[in-house]
């Protein structure tokens, strides 16, 4: 796995979390403290592995809003997130 990719998941990984932090929703919760884990985990030992894992379950997240509410999601911050968890494989 690349540098790149890796700094790919991680930007990824705040932009999510930055939205998610924005919606002010309490069922948001354990998302919002999976990410900000994973984020600060990732800065201090540079494994990503947890960053793809969270960041598929944000990702199912925002999509899940998004189909309720396509307003509320930037089609960006998926594609971003989802060209991101490719570059796992």
């Amino acid at each position: 796995m690349s540098a790149n990719s890796s700094e790919k998941i991680e930007k990824a990984c705040v932009d999510a979390l930055e939205k998610i932090k924005k919606f002010d929703n309490p069922d948001l919760k354990d998302i919002e403290s999976k990410l900000e884990w994973v984020i600060g985990s990732y800065r201090f030992d540079h494994n990503p592995s947890g960053l793809f894992e969270i960041g598929s379950k944000a990702l199912e997240i925002l999509l899940q809003i998004k189909s309720e509410k396509p307003r509320l999601v930037p089609k960006k911050l998926i594609e971003d997130l989802e060209k991101a968890l490719a570059a796992e494989s």
